[in-house]
């Protein structure tokens, strides 16, 4: 790993800490104002209603329950469950997205025909089409959590066509032309020249579908009834928000993080595949 990659990794760590820096000031400033001047709107700056990021991360590191284990393991254990159901949907929404883009770069008819069903299917409400996944899965006797996956897969699959899309078309004119001059096969125009262009255009697509994922998959696992997932953990604890709002708090935190480490992955995988073709054109 070479010293300009240590650099990139220690300002991205940095802008990270300074944001959670900011954030954490904005929201204990906004307390302290608000609670000296007297005012309540736009919320309350209770600790019922916002309480004190301290009190919200000394929480991960109390019992979940009497004797059980810690807070942060028991949402660890879901994160990790809410994961594989944002990570097989991710695969298989990007798999179709990319299936659909190439299409679309081949047929011109392909694309007018069905470009618009793309484009209006991400029209409908996510919560609508769960509860309809969900029934139909079950009839089908499918799995719970790969219905969920189903459902992170819709939200996976429309920006990797987009950019996708876009991506194959901005190879240069003159290039394409030059390797058919060279009697390659559409394939090999596909693979080694279309492809390979397109690879910033299709990571910024993964990026933006792997924070998806996540939000389908806890979305999901609400309608669907399954038990262990985040999404179930904050329908439960925002039913217990009077109570104990810095558990919904905590478990917000703790999908936040899943998202981020998902999206980081999907970076550091950008981030080696452009290193290693650096290193082939060298």
């Amino acid at each position: 790993m070479g010293t300009g990659t240590n650099r990139r990794y220690a300002r991205t760590g940095l802008s990270v800490a300074a944001l959670i820096v900011a954030a954490i000031v904005l929201w204990e400033g906004y307390k302290v104002i608000w609670s000296g001047m007297g005012w309540d709107w736009p919320v309350r700056p209770d600790n019922r209603t916002m309480p004190h990021t301290w009190d919200i991360v000394f929480t991960l590191f109390q019992p979940a329950q009497r004797n059980g284990p810690l807070f942060i393991l028991v949402e660890a254990r879901a994160a990790l469950l809410t994961l594989r159901e944002a990570f097989v949907g991710f695969v298989f929404g990007g798999a179709i997205g990319f299936g659909l883009g190439v299409a679309f770069v081949r047929s011109r008819t392909a694309e007018r025909a069905f470009m618009p069903y793309v484009v209006a299917s991400q029209t409908v409400p996510i919560l609508a089409i769960a509860p309809m996944v969900v029934v139909w899965g079950g009839r089908l006797d499918v799995p719970q959590w790969l219905t969920v996956s189903i459902i992170a897969a819709y939200l996976t699959f429309f920006p990797v066509v987009i950019n996708t899309l876009r991506g194959l078309r901005s190879t240069q004119a003159t290039a394409i032309e030059l390797m058919k001059s060279y009697a390659s096969s559409q394939r090999d125009v596909l693979w080694k020249l279309q492809v390979p262009t397109a690879m910033p255009y299709i990571f910024t697509a993964l990026k933006v579908s792997a924070a998806a994922s996540v939000i389908g998959a806890i979305v999901g696992e609400l309608p669907a009834g399954f038990r262990g997932g985040l999404g179930r953990d904050l329908l439960q604890f925002s039913q217990q928000f009077t109570a104990a709002p810095q558990k919904l708090f905590a478990a917000v935190l703790m999908a936040g993080l899943t998202g981020m480490f998902f999206v980081g992955m999907v970076t550091l995988a950008e981030h080696r595949w452009v290193g290693a073709t650096r290193r082939q054109t060298r």
